[in-house]
C-alpha cells in the first residue's frame, strides 16, 4: 500500500499517469499528466529562447564508434542497452545526448562568430538500471533530459557559466522551489583526460562560480568522468534534498571528437563545451513536484486549473459560458453540469487537485455573478466581469517569463 504523499498515489489520485510491469522503467502518461509534461516543457523552452537556445533532435541509436570515442563504451557500458546488426556491427540506445549534439556541431563547423553555440534538445535517453533500483518516477530505463550544450571560447567560459546560474532561481522558483544550494562536484577515480585537462577545467568552473557569487559545497570525487561541474540542488517542503539543475564544464569530448572553430586569423581552434541542465530527468522532476506540493500544484502548472460547478438545472447553460469564456482566455477550465450535490463536486475538484473552483445557482444566474472557492476554502462573491479577469490572471503561464 502506497502512502498518500508519494509520487505514485498522487499519479494515480490526479489521473497523471501509470507504470505496469510489461514496460518494466517506463511510464504510461495519461491525456492530464502529458498535459502536465508539456506545460513543464514549455517552460523549459521558454527559458531556451530567453538564453539564445537552438532546439535540435538527435538520434536514438547510434553505432559503437561513437560511444567508443566518447568514452561512455569504456566508462557507462553497464548502463547501455545494445544491439547487434547483421556482421557484427554493434549499436546501442543513447543514454545521454552529447555525442549527437557534436556530430551536429561537426557539421556546421562554426567560425569564431558563431560562438557561443547553444544546443537544447528534450533528449529521451535509455539506461539498463537493474530492475530492483527502479523506483516509480524517481529512477526510470527511459526519461527525457532537457540536455543542453555550449560551444564557446575560453573565454566565454565565465559569461555561459554566470547566464545560467543567474536564471536559476527565479526558474526553480516557478516551480515553488525557493530553497537552493550549489555543490561542486571534482575529478571522480575513473575519468577521462589528463590531470592537466582536470586542472584547467576545474579552476575554470570554480573561477565562474565564485564570479557568480555561489557558495559552492564541495564534492571531491563526485564530477562526471569527462569534467567538473555545479550542482543544484532543491529542497523540497518535507526537507529533502534533491539535484537537479547542473552546469559541466567539458575539455575531455572536444578533444576525442577533434571539435574545431576558425578563429579570426583563419586558425583552428579547439572549443570548450558545457553540458548544462536545468530540470536534469522531466519525469523525475515531476515526482519531486509532486511531492513537494503534495498534488495541489501551482495554478500554471495543472492540467485543470477551474471547474464551474452548476446548481440546478436552470443554471447549467450559464455555468457552460462561464467556462467557455474562460477557454478563450487560455485557462483550463470546463463545466460540471452532472447531477450531483455541490458538495460531491468540491470534493471531486479537490481530489483532481483543482485550484479554482466556480459555483453558479439560481442566485448567481440573476444577480450576473459567481462565487468563487479556493482550493484551501476560501471563497467570495463577485460580479461575472470581475471573477473572470481575477481568475484569467491567476491561470496564466509561469510567472517568471
Amino acid at each position: 500500500m502506497l502512502d498518500v504523499h508519494d509520487h505514485r498515489s498522487l499519479g494515480q489520485r490526479l489521473d497523471l499517469f501509470h507504470l505496469q510491469e510489461e514496460a518494466p522503467g517506463m511510464v504510461f502518461w495519461h491525456p492530464r499528466g502529458h498535459l502536465l509534461y508539456r506545460l513543464i516543457e514549455e517552460r523549459v523552452r521558454k527559458q531556451m529562447r530567453l538564453e539564445g537556445y537552438e532546439e535540435v533532435r538527435t538520434p536514438q541509436l547510434l553505432a559503437q564508434p561513437i560511444w567508443e570515442r566518447s568514452g561512455h563504451w569504456e566508462n557507462f557500458r553497464e548502463n547501455m542497452f545494445e544491439f547487434a546488426e547483421e556482421g557484427g556491427r554493434h549499436l546501442a540506445l543513447k543514454p545521454v545526448s552529447c555525442p549527437g549534439h557534436i556530430q551536429l556541431v561537426q557539421r556546421m563547423g562554426p567560425s569564431y562568430r558563431d560562438l557561443p553555440l547553444r544546443l537544447g534538445e528534450f533528449g529521451l535517453v535509455h539506461r539498463s538500471e537493474p530492475s530492483g533500483s527502479l523506483h516509480g518516477l524517481f529512477r526510470l530505463r527511459q526519461f527525457t533530459q532537457d540536455d543542453g550544450h555550449v560551444f564557446c571560447a575560453e573565454e566565454q567560459i565565465r559569461d555561459e557559466v554566470l547566464r545560467f546560474c543567474r536564471s536559476l532561481r527565479a526558474f526553480y522558483a516557478d516551480f515553488g522551489f525557493e530553497d537552493v544550494e550549489v555543490a561542486f562536484s571534482s575529478r571522480p577515480a575513473q575519468r577521462a583526460g589528463s590531470d592537466e585537462v582536470w586542472d584547467v577545467a576545474e579552476s575554470l568552473l570554480l573561477e565562474a562560480a565564485q564570479q557568480a557569487g555561489l557558495h559552492c559545497r564541495m564534492q571531491p570525487g563526485q564530477g562526471a568522468f569527462y569534467g567538473p561541474k555545479l550542482e543544484f540542488v532543491l529542497k523540497d517542503r518535507p526537507g529533502r534534498d534533491w539535484q537537479c539543475g547542473t552546469i559541466q564544464l567539458d575539455l575531455v569530448l572536444p578533444e576525442r571528437f577533434e571539435l574545431h572553430y576558425v578563429d579570426a586569423s583563419g586558425q583552428k581552434r579547439r572549443p570548450m563545451m558545457l553540458h548544462r541542465a536545468m530540470l536534469g530527468s522531466l519525469e523525475r522532476f515531476i515526482a519531486i513536484l509532486l511531492e513537494h506540493h503534495g498534488g495541489a500544484l501551482p495554478a500554471w502548472l495543472s492540467p485543470e486549473q477551474v471547474v464551474v460547478a452548476s446548481i440546478g438545472e436552470g443554471a447549467a447553460g450559464y455555468a457552460e459560458r462561464f467556462a467557455a469564456k474562460l477557454r478563450e482566455a487560455g485557462c483550463r477550465a470546463h463545466a460540471d453540469a452532472r447531477a450531483e450535490s455541490l458538495s460531491r463536486k468540491i470534493v471531486d475538484a479537490h481530489q483532481a487537485g483543482v485550484p479554482w473552483l466556480v459555483v453558479a445557482g439560481a442566485r448567481e444566474v440573476e444577480k450576473n455573478m459567481v462565487r468563487l472557492r479556493r482550493r484551501d476554502g476560501e471563497q467570495r462573491d463577485l460580479p461575472w466581469e470581475e471573477a473572470l479577469a481575477e481568475l484569467v490572471a491567476e491561470c496564466r503561464p509561469s510567472p517568471s517569463v
